[in-house]
C-alpha cells in the first residue's frame, strides 16, 4: 500500500502521523463519487488531504483508514465530508450573457405569464452561496420599483438548491461584502440591495421569492412541477460523462415546453438530452420536444 507522493507521511495533530495512502484516496474518491457524482483524479490528493485532516482530529480517528470506516457507517459525517470536498465558487452576475438572454428573451413572456395569474418557476441548481439566484431575482424584478413590486406579488418562485448545507445557510443570510455586488448593473444593485457599512443586504422583496433547499442532484428530486428555466452552471464539470448525460436528461424533462436550460461556459450538451433541447445561444438551450 503506497503512500501518495504529494502527502507521504503527514502529521495531523502535532503528535501522531497519518499516512495518506493510495487506497485511502481511492476509497474517499469512491464515496464522494457515489454521493455527489464528483470525480476526483489523483491530482486532487493534496486537496482531499488538506480538507479532511481536521475531521480526523475532531473525530479522534487515528488514521485515514479509521476515518473512512467512520464515514462509511455514519451518514452525518459522510455528508460533512462530501460538503468539504465539493467545490463552491460563484459570484454575482457570472456569465453576463446569460442574464442578457434571461432579461431580453425570457423575462417579457414570464412577466406576462405571472400577470395572467399563472405560476412562474425558476431553479438555480447548485446555487452555492446564493449569488446566482439573487442576481436572477434582481434581473427579474427589473429596474423600476413599482413594476418590480407588482411582479413580486404574483405567483413567482425561485428554487435554489445545493448539496452543501453551509452554502445554503450563507445564501439564506442574504448578506454579502458590498464589493461583491460590483458586477451587478448599478440600477438593479441600488434598487434591490441596502448597504450597511461594508456589507450589502438583499432586499426582502427578492428574498421572499426564493426557497432554499439542500438537495443532492443525483438523488430523487422532491418536486414534480416543471420549471420555466433551470440554471445549472459550472456544476457538471466535476462529473463524468455518464453522470453528466443522465443529469442533463433529467433537467430537460423537468423543463416546461419552450423552457430554457443555462449551463456553464465550459460545459456542453450531450447524450439523450439532445433529443429534447436545441441550442439558442452560448450554453443556452431551449426545450423543443
Amino acid at each position: 500500500m503506497s503512500a501518495l507522493a504529494v502527502t507521504s507521511l503527514c502529521p495531523f495533530d502535532g503528535t501522531n502521523s497519518a499516512i495518506f495512502s493510495r487506497a485511502d484516496f481511492d476509497a474517499i474518491a469512491e464515496i464522494v463519487y457515489g454521493e455527489s457524482g464528483n470525480v476526483y483524479p489523483e491530482g486532487k490528493a493534496m486537496l482531499v488531504y488538506s480538507r479532511l485532516t481536521k475531521r480526523l482530529q475532531i473525530n479522534r480517528t487515528a488514521s485515514f483508514g479509521e476515518y473512512i470506516m467512520l464515514v462509511a457507517n455514519n451518514a452525518a459525517e459522510r455528508r460533512i465530508m462530501v460538503n468539504l470536498l465539493t467545490t463552491n465558487h460563484t459570484y454575482f452576475y457570472r456569465e453576463e450573457h446569460h442574464y442578457d438572454h434571461f432579461i431580453n428573451t425570457m423575462r417579457p413572456d414570464l412577466i406576462d405569464k405571472a400577470m395572467r395569474g399563472k405560476p412562474v418557476r425558476i431553479w438555480s441548481a447548485g446555487c452555492s452561496s446564493g449569488e446566482e439566484v439573487y442576481s436572477l431575482g434582481m434581473a427579474f424584478l427589473g429596474e423600476h420599483r413599482g413594476e418590480g413590486m407588482r411582479i413580486a406579488s404574483k405567483d413567482v418562485r425561485f428554487l435554489a438548491s445545493d448539496l452543501d448545507d453551509q452554502s445554503i445557510e450563507t445564501a439564506r443570510a442574504a448578506t454579502y461584502a458590498k464589493s461583491a455586488l460590483t458586477p451587478v448593473p448599478a440600477d438593479l444593485r441600488n434598487l434591490w440591495t441596502k448597504n450597511i457599512g461594508d456589507e450589502a443586504v438583499i432586499a426582502p422583496a427578492i428574498q421572499n421569492l426564493i426557497r432554499f433547499r439542500s438537495l443532492n442532484l443525483l438523488h430523487q428530486w422532491p418536486f414534480t412541477g416543471l420549471f420555466d428555466a433551470i440554471f445549472c452552471r459550472n456544476v457538471m464539470i466535476y462529473f463524468d460523462t455518464a453522470t453528466k448525460e443522465q443529469l442533463l436528461l433529467r433537467f430537460a424533462q423537468q423543463l416546461a415546453p419552450s423552457g430554457y436550460l443555462y449551463i456553464g461556459h465550459s460545459e456542453r450538451l450531450s447524450g439523450p438530452a439532445e433529443d429534447y433541447l436545441t441550442a439558442v445561444g452560448k450554453t443556452i438551450y431551449q426545450r423543443t420536444a
